[in-house]
């Protein structure tokens, strides 16, 4: 009899269960379908002091306006190992994540420097970024920077302003990243 009533109490219970992992699967197949995959490409100049231990953040923007927001990249997505001093002079440092698809090519970026760390001042060579995803064509963006990102050092600025984008909607929407201050 006991055994009869566990085994009620289980079917009962189960179509709830069932929905449940039918409706988690659902979402993380979506979730899933919807990433592109963001590699990019950061070159330090070999100039003196031109390395960083700052932290340093990206956003990609489309000719539309649409964006993805990369706080850290280091702890997004680094791929140079354990113990690698990314934003050292004369570095190639490698970058790898994923994010949504912004449903077209990227155009504009916005690269920003926090600031913090002994020398925060860093000079940025260029940023190459590679797109793509499941039935998305590849695309890659060269975004030539050749600029200081310091306080101490002309433009005086912690963040590079790159728009290749072949329209004026993108420059109304490439702005810049605030940095929280302390």
């Amino acid at each position: 009899m006991a055994l009869l009533l566990l085994l009620l109490r289980v079917v009962n219970h189960f179509p709830v269960f069932f929905l449940s992992v039918l409706l988690l699967s659902f979402a993380i197949i979506s979730q899933s379908a919807d990433d592109c995959v963001y590699t990019m490409y950061i070159r330090t100049g070999k100039i003196i002091k031109g390395g960083t231990d700052s932290i340093i953040s990206l956003r990609l923007y489309t000719m539309y306006g649409k964006f993805i927001d990369i706080p850290n990249l280091e702890a997004w997505g680094g791929l140079m190992g354990p113990g690698h001093d990314y934003y050292e002079r004369g570095n190639l440092d490698i970058f790898s994540g994923r994010g949504s698809c912004l449903g077209a090519p990227v155009c504009a970026m916005n690269l920003t420097s926090d600031g913090t760390g002994a020398g925060h001042g860093w000079y940025c060579n260029y940023v190459e970024v590679t797109t793509t995803g499941a039935h998305i064509p590849c695309s890659q963006q060269l975004f030539t920077v050749e600029q200081w990102l310091a306080l101490d050092t002309s433009p005086y600025k912690l963040t590079a302003i790159r728009n290749y984008c072949p329209d004026v909607v993108a420059s109304d929407n490439v702005d810049v990243i605030t940095v929280n201050e302390e």
